[in-house]
């Protein structure tokens, strides 16, 4: 039969111009699929595309006329397809030679009278197919020849398309990969607690690289530690230790190269996946989390979940957001060593309280107390042990417990009925109704109290030594969890110099005058010893003193430790949130007041200044207009927004001026390593520097609140400071403090002493002794008014009323 294809001859000009007017590989295809149905009178046909970018497969990308496909991807050897590939030229099948199979991709409802299969090459590179089915008449092999000059021009505009969409995909994924970074160093930096960091590292990684489980590593150390993981790993248990020849983790750790294991025959990975069935590693990638060249830890991703290996692209992507992530942690580690810092600083602080004095209530409110700056507990209390029984001796924020009061009775029911519990540790915690303990009294017990204090949880540790139990010492709270490791660790660490301070406490209130008693009986006998002549004399001079001290006058210097501070001190803060973008002084530098000290960026600032000028002018314009027009309802319509607009701009120009920080006083700044602030964020109300006034110093001295009542304003005083052992500068009291401070067994008020320092030489810190004149007295009053007051209180309290 005569072929039914007489416009083969036909220029392809319009062709070439409509594909070169799209840049997508399916448009150009569609186009082609469109010329081809033109040529070929009745027909059908498919245009694909060979997508290399995994196993090649066929990708149909346009149909035309009577078919069409049902699977999205064809195997590079089906069917007629398959034939092509190996001939790598066109291929003619007759309808009646065809199996159903060999086109079985295809979706056709009429009789095939013919098939072509026409390769498109790109050079000696195919990379596309056209077939062509015929329903009416057959195709002829001598009409193939304008159909491959069809796609001799249909491969320009296919290879084209393909080079321009991988690079479009390539640019998207940069810009998606980039957002992804701006994401995570946005969360990661939203927190500073290690608590919460982990988890959220370790769950972005799993969300982003699209992976089995990821296993975050720290370094602990010369091993590393799971601390978090995100996603389903059987092959390790959480907080496992691993040094090097321990396992997989430590062994990378000790390498430090960031490495893809993707061998099945690995041994590292075989001894990792033993005994495991379900959820075995085939694939793992694993890069260090640096920090100025130290190791931090360790980021571990297992399986891809698209069943691929892990490959360099992965591995550099791992590598690139394990700088964020290392940073975050860096600073999570530093808030860590912080609070540790402010632990040890709270233990000191208690330890050197309650075994610096052996008064009993001071030392039980000590105890119950102080550790809350640490602690997160809502209630503390001690139960002492007497003649077998706990009794509740003292509890947090209440300084007198007195018997039979209903607010504690609870506590004290609860302390009865557990005495024999408390040999050990034990936390009882209730998470909903749930209450957590393996005895069934236990948790009856405890669902009660709970229920009547309102707490859900309760932690003790016994006050016990080698001579037996002191009592005990729990910790209440309305969050079940408020107790970390650490938190623990501190508990038990107070527990135990919290024992030694009560049991000499206890010791020293049975015998309370032994130390008073035995001086005055060794005094008694060795006057009674010396000869008569000698013991007048004694008496004589000691009427003489008594004399002295009764009747003559004498200066009363009170005297205490001594701490100079600035007179005047301002902080340079910030009043608008921003990046620090240039510091202009250092510490010692001497400012005025208004003097600039930093600049904050003001990009933003200044756009919206510049924004709020734009609308006042265009406001103003138009009010002009309208008035130049005679519109007076325009022109007071245009008034209000040039009013609303100038208030703006006043705004948007104050907020500017705002980024300049600048000194509050005339001072001297005394923030160290200022420079060091360049590029740090500063939000609302932040201190940057701070500036004291060294004109004058303010010298605080510590009297003792016995001796407070001598003090008053405009007395002279001496101060002898360490840094200047042969100077005394004199000063005025300038006020007494208004509330007293702990110091040893007692408290003590302080008398704020004006020196003048112009040179500068005192400096904040600086310690040492200073004397505050107190007016003319008997020598009696002055030498033992101490010991008299101490006497007098010790009597009132035993026979007064």
């Amino acid at each position: 039969m005569a072929s039914q294809v007489p416009g083969f001859a036909t220029s392809f000009t319009e062709l070439a111009m409509a594909l070169l007017s799209s840049s997508e590989v399916v448009p150009r295809a569609r186009l082609i699929a469109q010329q081809v149905a033109e040529m070929v009178p009745d027909c059908g046909v498919v245009v694909y595309v060979l997508d290399r970018s995994g196993e090649p497969v066929w990708t149909p990308k346009a149909t035309a006329g009577d078919v069409a496909f049902d699977e999205p991807q064809i195997p590079l050897d089906s069917g007629t397809l398959g034939a092509l590939t190996e001939e790598r030229a066109p291929v003619l099948f007759s309808g009646a030679r065809l199996r159903r199979e060999q086109y079985g991709h295809l979706h056709v409802r009429r009789t095939i009278v013919s098939l072509a299969a026409l390769p498109v090459m790109a050079g000696d590179e195919l990379v596309g197919a056209i077939e062509v089915l015929t329903f009416d008449s057959p195709l002829q092999e001598s009409s193939l020849g304008s159909l491959m000059e069809l796609a001799r021009l249909g491969a320009l505009g296919l290879s084209a398309g393909l080079s321009y969409e991988s690079e479009r995909n390539t640019s998207l994924e940069s810009i998606t990969r980039l957002t992804a970074l701006y994401d995570l160093e946005r969360s990661f930096n939203s927190t500073l607690e290690m608590d919460d960091l982990l988890p959220l590292v370790a769950s972005k990684y799993h969300d982003l690289l699209k992976v089995q489980a990821v296993n975050v590593w720290l370094v602990e150390g010369q091993s590393v530690r799971l601390m978090n993981r995100a996603g389903f790993d059987p092959t390790t248990e959480m907080q496992t230790l691993q040094g090097v020849g321990q396992g997989l983790a430590g062994d990378l750790a000790d390498v430090g190269d960031a490495v893809i294991v993707n061998a099945d025959a690995d041994e590292r990975l075989q001894r990792r996946n033993a005994g495991v069935e379900e959820g075995a590693i085939f694939s793992l990638m694993a890069a260090a989390l640096l920090h100025n060249g130290a190791e931090v830890g360790w980021v571990e991703c297992i399986n891809k979940l698209d069943g691929t290996p892990f490959d360099e692209d992965d591995l550099f992507f791992l590598t690139t957001i394990n700088v964020t992530a290392s940073s975050a942690l860096h600073n999570a580690s530093l808030l860590l060593a912080e609070r540790k810092v402010a632990i040890l600083e709270t233990l000191v602080h208690v330890s050197q309280d309650i075994t610096s004095t052996l008064n009993l209530e001071r030392v039980l409110q000590t105890i119950v107390n102080a550790p809350q700056a640490v602690i997160p507990y809502e209630r503390a209390a001690i139960a002492l042990e007497e003649r077998g029984k706990l009794k509740l001796s003292a509890v947090s924020g209440t300084r007198e417990i007195r018997p039979g009061d209903p607010h504690f009775k609870p506590l004290n029911d609860l302390l009865q009925w557990a005495g024999p519990l408390f040999q050990k540790e034990i936390w009882v915690r209730q998470h909903g109704e749930e209450v957590e303990d393996p005895r069934e009294e236990t948790r009856t017990k405890f669902q009660k109290y709970f229920a009547d204090v309102g707490y859900r949880s309760f932690y003790a540790v016994p006050l016990a030594d080698d001579q037996g139990q002191t009592g005990i010492l729990c910790f209440e709270s309305s969050d079940p969890d408020f107790l970390s490791l650490a938190h623990q660790e501190v508990i038990k660490i107070l527990a135990g110099q919290a024992t030694v301070a009560l049991r000499n406490a206890q010791l020293y209130r049975e015998v309370p005058f032994i130390g008073l008693l035995e001086p005055v009986l060794q005094k008694k006998r060795r006057f009674l010893s010396m000869e008569k002549s000698r013991r007048r004399l004694t008496v004589a001079a000691a009427v003489a003193v008594a004399f002295f001290l009764a009747v003559c006058p004498f200066p009363m210097r009170l005297s205490g430790n001594v701490v100079v501070g600035p007179q005047r001190k301002g902080d340079v803060t910030a009043s608008v949130e921003g990046v620090v973008k240039k510091v202009y002084l250092r510490e010692g530098d001497r400012v005025r007041q208004g003097s600039l000290v930093a600049d904050l960026e003001d990009w933003d600032y200044r756009a919206a200044a510049g924004a709020a000028q734009a609308k006042y002018d265009t406001a103003k314009s138009e009010m002009n207009r309208a008035l130049a027009n005679g519109d007076a309802t325009e022109a007071g319509i245009q008034r209000s927004q040039l009013d609303f607009w100038t208030a703006e701009l006043k705004r948007a120009q104050e907020r500017m001026e705002r980024t300049h920080l600048r000194a509050p006083i005339d001072g001297v700044i005394a923030t160290p390593y200022l420079e060091n602030m360049l590029g740090r964020h500063l939000a609302i109300g932040d201190t940057f520097a701070e500036v004291i006034d060294t004109s004058k110093a303010l010298v605080d001295v510590a009297i003792e609140e016995d001796d407070v009542k001598y003090l008053r304003a405009g007395e002279h005083a001496s101060v002898k400071l360490e840094a200047f052992p042969a100077r005394t500068f004199k000063g005025e009291v300038q006020t007494v403090s208004q509330k007293s401070q702990a110091a040893g067994d007692g408290r003590v008020y302080f008398a704020r002493v004006v020196v003048g320092n112009a040179g500068a030489e005192m400096r904040a810190g600086m310690q040492g002794r200073g004397k505050v004149a107190a007016g003319w007295h008997t020598a009696g009053f002055v030498l033992l008014r101490g010991p008299a007051a101490w006497i007098y209180s010790k009597l009132w309290s035993w026979l007064a009323w």
